[in-house]
């Protein structure tokens, strides 16, 4: 198989007997460890974020138990997606893990450029993306979000390349909510319809399994304003071009200490119309959550945590960072990702998989009953 099976998948969690019995989690198609690694760095102009390479933290994390590797085509003007496919290739070819163990996601949707830095971004634009066909003009929004089809089809075959893959198990499309303020709320949606009738024509031919949304703010801003999406919108996106058998199946948000809205904010339709909290809209159409941003960038370590937080969490005796990343992983989330360049950041970070994961009443008494999971 060229994809994570459950077969697969279950195989390699259980080499991994020695950690907690709930560091793994079902999808209802595979496994997939609590905490995966994702390759994001900020400010991706800065020179130096591309001296580091994440290859041996990605090897570090498979070789010890982290089964989910997330990234994107534009995460470091494609590096990200380049290193991690170095490490599966000779992962893969030594023999050290199954293609049927991992799950790699990548997302659509911003315009990757490449490193080196083109000397002229708009002259990368034209070159790539307009002359070759593959958007209009009208459809790049501020010079760096585009979600025709054509661009997107080429999106997923370049992360393909990079990744050294022929299949990926979750494709995002990054961030729709870029284009809300620009272009008109109907011509948004009625772009996200087309890439969805695209993604499932990728699925049949093998090139994805699955796909969602990757949003920073559309799930969580209050309904009305302008980056706003609300998942009963999407589904039914998603249901008129799939039917019943879609395979719109992920979504990934923000969910961190210092941004928990995912958990406490009721601000999404469920399918009884009503509104929920997005863990419980997204338990309610039976989708699955991966909370980005865990360490919310390191910024949450500007001072110690409160012992209450730490007690109710379960790693009163462990650092800050494992704090965050267990309540990250929390309520209805799938998994957490975090981001590590170090491997011995990654293997310090794996101390979690030894701790069971916390009980939902004692993440509830961090912020009341109102709006708990």
């Amino acid at each position: 198989m060229e994809y994570a099976t459950k077969e697969g998948t279950f195989k390699y969690l259980k080499q991994f007997s020695q950690y907690s019995k709930d560091f793994y989690r079902f999808d209802g198609e595979v496994f997939l460890s609590s905490l995966g690694l994702g390759t994001f760095r900020k400010e991706p102009y800065r020179e130096e974020n591309y001296i580091v390479n994440y290859k041996e933290s990605v090897k570090m994390a498979i070789l010890n138990g982290i089964n989910l590797i997330d990234t994107a085509i534009n995460y470091r003007y494609q590096v990200s997606e380049q290193e991690i496919g170095e490490a599966l290739e000779e992962l893969l070819s030594e023999g050290k893990v199954e293609r049927e163990a991992l799950v790699i996601t990548s997302k659509a949707g911003f315009l990757p450029l490449e490193f080196p830095f083109p000397e002229n971004p708009y002259a990368w634009i034209e070159s790539k993306v307009l002359k070759n066909g593959l958007a209009t003009k009208e459809e790049i929004v501020i010079d760096q979000h585009c979600m025709s089809t054509d661009y997107l089809r080429w999106s997923v075959e370049q992360s393909l390349k990079n990744l050294k893959l022929k299949t990926l198990d979750v494709l995002f499309l990054h961030n729709p909510e870029t284009q809300l303020g620009y272009v008109d709320r109907d011509i948004v949606l009625t772009r996200i319809k087309e890439a969805f009738a695209l993604f499932e024509q990728l699925v049949k031919e093998g090139k994805i399994r699955n796909y969602g949304i990757a949003s920073w703010n559309a799930f969580l801003y209050e309904d009305g304003h302008t980056e706003y999406l609300g998942l009963h919108e999407i589904m039914k996106i998603a249901q008129e071009v799939g039917g019943v058998s879609h395979h719109f199946k992920y979504i990934e948000s923000p969910f961190n200490l210092g941004k928990p809205h995912a958990y406490n904010y009721s601000n999404q339709k469920g399918p009884d119309n009503k509104y929920y909290t997005l863990m419980q809209a997204a338990q309610g159409y039976g989708l699955n959550l991966l909370a980005a941003s865990s360490l919310l960038q390191m910024n949450l370590f500007k001072g110690s945590f409160d012992e209450k937080v730490t007690k109710a969490l379960g790693t009163s005796e462990l650092t800050d960072i494992i704090t965050a990343l267990q309540f990250a992983r929390s309520g209805s989330v799938l998994s957490a990702l975090f981001g590590a360049v170090d491997p011995q950041h990654v293997k310090e970070n794996l101390l979690l998989a030894y701790v069971p994961a916390s009980k939902h009443e004692d993440v509830k008494n961090l912020f009341g009953d109102k709006n708990a999971v």
